[in-house]
């Protein structure tokens, strides 16, 4: 799956994210903001109860990246959890060395720009733009509602079912 981007400062407010980067010369002190900021975005995942287990999250704040170990029930679950860690503010690139249990095709993904609504989305990679709760359901729990995407959220685009 390999490393992914994303936008800084798009995403949940999940921690502080100015705090998270002010490192001091005390090394403990940024331990303990990546310590804090590892277990919100743990929560987080947990939250969206995905299925999976043994999720450990180590966040870097200098650099802004997370990786995720653990077991995903799905290759979608792993893909969901990628989206969980990325879109939070602070969180620039996302390392998901997730095992699946029973592994899929893995999804595309498109970054949200000013204007994109899930109906121009679905039209360009599908060709169709009433495919939208396809990416709608793809993106769920994450997405409450098919109109409250933003600018810079990663989104994933699961191939159509045959």
């Amino acid at each position: 799956m390999g490393l992914f981007s994303f936008i800084k400062e798009a995403g949940e407010k999940l921690f502080g994210g100015k705090d998270a980067q002010a490192a001091t010369a005390a090394a403990p002190t940024q331990d303990e903001l990546n310590a804090k900021a590892s277990k919100a975005i743990e929560t987080y995942i947990a939250a969206q109860n995905l299925g999976a287990s043994n999720v450990q999250v180590a966040f870097q704040g200098p650099e802004g990246k997370v990786t995720v170990k653990g077991t995903a029930p799905t290759q979608a679950a792993k893909e969901k959890i990628t989206l969980c860690c990325g879109n939070v503010a602070s969180v620039t690139s996302v390392e998901n060395l997730m095992e699946v249990t029973n592994p899929e095709p893995e999804a595309q993904y498109h970054d949200v720009v000013r204007g994109d609504t899930l109906s121009a989305i679905a039209k360009k990679f599908y060709g169709d733009a009433n495919k939208y709760p396809v990416i709608f359901e793809a993106n769920k729990p994450m997405l409450s509602h098919p109109d409250k995407i933003y600018p810079g959220q990663k989104l994933r685009i699961p191939p159509l079912a045959k």
